[in-house]
């Protein structure tokens, strides 16, 4: 049978905040049960960890460097995908699905969920007067990027509340159809994107003082690029201590458990509603977060675990293996994109490059890769590029602009030191550039050109 597909997207959502994930503070009894019933993907990484380019791969089921919608916005305005790529979404839609969105979309202001065979898109803009509508205040906004308390809403009154009751609007409808059209349901929520304005209790769930250090902070930045200390100084953090940082995790962790409360709501109507054993439930982020993480806020510049490691968890019940951990290297967006494919059982498009996580339901199935890759271009904020691969013990990321990195993941899960002029690793990083050179000759990457592809091969890189 073709299972209906929930897939519940988050915005900047770290692997690292569940409590199955041996998070020792945030709250995430419903995500942590999910996880007993089904699979968390371990090795999960984001294609590219920013928002538009990660979720376009997922839209089109390749690599930022074929679809090319790479920035947000910045210092160039944001780019459409090529036009001569042909969508998941279109795809399901020929194949007999129902597609549904529920909250933002954030793929490209000229690209709209119609466009790609959703028939129904119920956009979170519309949630200030849904709000106001209610004699709700405003949410505040006095604090900038940090977060703050919602004084005059509840967590029932919240934008998160607002999208749970939408998709649960759209499972009765489905359910009270009575069709063998599956549904395509996709909620995209903007939490727990900064800043994190959160009602209470979940506001002051978690004490500032009770929140530890990530285990990459403090990070001196010690022969690392500049850009990291600049990032730090164009936000004005530069000199904060964990005592700065530690309210803005509490309140980060606080959303994460308003986000774990409402996907609770919803798995709840898919029980009563009786579609949960032949609904396929994904939860996922886009990318997630640097918090605080090497005394850094947001996504920008680096390509450390904190942006790119994100949560994939899959739920089939009779169909994915129950309480299973997959250690996979999985590139999460690109996956997925196959995996609705295989399915729908319909026939992927040409340009898809991602593997159909299906075999993996088992439970301990690998997809056969060694290495994981990531890309981010810097547009938003300066042309800064970078492409990262990591395999099981080192992770190198090259910087076309300035010195490269190189972290032994299994001694530095941190990744405070780099190894990059280690000559000990001389051949270590020898071989890792090589590597990244030949999945960027695979991938037809446009950074590549006489120049640049000496950095890789002949080790022209300072």
């Amino acid at each position: 049978m073709r299972p209906n597909i929930l897939l519940i997207q988050t915005d900047q959502f770290r692997y690292d905040c569940i409590g199955a994930h041996s998070h020792a503070l945030v709250q995430t009894p419903v995500l942590d049960h999910l996880i007993a019933e089904g699979i968390t993907y371990s090795s999960a990484y984001t294609p590219a960890p920013v928002c538009v380019p990660s979720r376009n791969s997922m839209l089109y089921g390749c690599w930022p460097t074929r679809h090319l919608a790479i920035a947000n916005n910045g210092t160039e305005a944001p780019r459409p995908a090529h036009a001569d790529l042909v969508s998941f979404g279109t795809v399901l839609h020929a194949a007999g699905y129902r597609l549904t969105c529920v909250g933002n979309w954030d793929v490209h202001p000229a690209s709209k969920p119609k466009d790609h065979g959703f028939s129904t898109h119920l956009s979170e803009s519309v949630y200030p007067a849904w709000r106001a509508a209610k004699g709700i205040a405003p949410v505040p906004h006095t604090n900038g990027f940090w977060g703050e308390l919602d004084p005059y809403a509840t967590p029932e009154q919240t934008a998160l509340a607002w999208g749970a009751e939408q998709v649960i609007n759209q499972l009765r409808e489905h359910q009270a159809r009575s069709s063998d059209e599956p549904l395509f349901l996709q909620w995209n929520t903007s939490e727990p994107h900064l800043p994190n304005i959160l009602p209470e209790p979940y506001c002051s769930q978690i004490s500032p003082a009770d929140v530890p250090p990530w285990p990459s902070f403090p990070d001196p930045l010690t022969n690392k690029p500049y850009m990291q200390a600049q990032q730090r100084r164009s936000w004005g953090i530069d000199s904060w201590s964990w005592k700065e940082w530690a309210p803005i995790v509490a309140r980060y962790l606080g959303q994460i458990s308003l986000i774990d409360a409402q996907v609770g709501r919803v798995l709840a109507a898919l029980d009563e509603l009786g579609l949960a054993d032949d609904t396929l439930v994904i939860f996922t982020a886009d990318h997630g977060d640097l918090c605080g993480g090497h005394g850094m806020i947001d996504k920008h510049y680096v390509m450390y675990e904190d942006v790119t490691h994100v949560p994939l968890i899959l739920r089939w019940r009779g169909h994915t293996a129950r309480g299973a951990t997959n250690d996979a290297f999985i590139s999460h967006a690109i996956d997925l994109a196959a995996t609705f494919i295989e399915l729908a059982r319909a026939e992927s498009p040409q340009q898809f490059v991602g593997r159909s996580l299906v075999p993996t339901f088992d439970g301990s199935t690998d997809l056969g890769r060694t290495n994981i890759t990531s890309t981010y271009f810097g547009n938003q904020f300066g042309l800064y590029s970078q492409r990262m691969l990591r395999d099981r013990r080192y992770k190198y990321v090259w910087n076309l602009s300035a010195e490269d990195e190189l972290y032994d993941m299994a001694n530095d899960p941190g990744e405070l030191t780099n190894l990059a002029q280690d000559g000990a690793l001389r051949e270590v990083l020898a071989d890792l550039r090589l590597r990244l050179l030949a999945w960027l000759e695979e991938t037809r990457d446009p950074i590549l050109n006489m120049w640049t592809r000496r950095q890789l091969a002949d080790g022209a890189k300072l």
